[in-house]
């Protein structure tokens, strides 16, 4: 399962990368440009991990894995 990340922000999907971690275990989250502004995505990922309590595994281009 892979979450998108948008102009919303982390805040609009925290809770449910919760919930798919829940269900898959793992879940892949893609950071489009509207999110990313003027952040890099490791520090996106990092953020959006503390905040839904995942476990960030590693990023990948605008992509980061999560358990």
């Amino acid at each position: 399962m892979t979450v998108r990340v948008g102009k919303g922000g982390i805040e609009a999907v925290a809770e449910e990368l919760t919930d798919q971690l829940r269900e898959r275990g793992l879940v892949k989250v893609k950071f489009l440009r509207s999110a990313r502004g003027g952040t890099d995505t490791e520090t996106l990922a990092s953020e959006l991990a503390e905040e839904s309590t995942a476990e960030l595994i590693e990023t990948r281009g605008h992509t980061a894995t999560y358990r």
